[in-house]
Formats: structure tokens, sequence, C-alpha cells
């Protein structure tokens, strides 16, 4: 999903303060933390942050670009992967 920016509650949950860039954020549950309980809730999305992907980018390559990284980095996500090991692949 596209969103201009991130609100409040997704900068909380990023585990970030007002001021920093957010470019997306996997909401759900990883697959590695799903058990065999795991039902009734809400489908997993991911937010892009239209605003913040326009601020450090400079042209529409670079924000397809981004967006891709962007993307792909909030999959990771979903698979478990956490943000140091997303970075050491270069997904970060």
């Amino acid at each position: 999903m596209i969103e201009s920016r991130p609100t409040a509650h997704d900068r909380k949950a990023a585990g970030i303060g007002p001021r920093s860039l957010l470019l997306g954020l996997y909401h759900g549950v990883p697959l590695t933390r799903r058990g065999e309980n795991y039902n009734l809730v809400a489908p997993d999305k991911i937010s892009i942050y239209q605003e913040h992907i326009e601020q450090i980018c400079s042209t529409d390559d670079e924000i397809r670009e981004q967006v891709r990284k962007t993307v792909l980095h909030e999959i990771g996500h979903y698979f478990g992967i956490d943000d140091d090991r997303l970075h050491e692949l270069g997904m970060g």
C-alpha cells in the first residue's frame, strides 16, 4: 500500500523518532513467529511511504529502484529476517 507518510503508530512500530525517515513498513507476524494456533488475524501488509522516498531520490528511475529495494526489504521481514541481517545481505 502506498501512503503519503508514516503515522505516529507506524513510527512507534518501527522504533524510530518523529524526524527519522521511514521508507516502508511490514505490518504482520513474520512466518518464523507463527505457531500452530495462528489464525483469524488481519492479513499482512507492506506500506511504502511516498514522501520519504521522494525526499531521498532525485529522478523517477531512482524512485523506482528505491521502491523495489524497500519492497524487497519488507518482504524479508515477512520471512523473519531482521534489519541487521537484511543490511548484511545488501537489502537495507
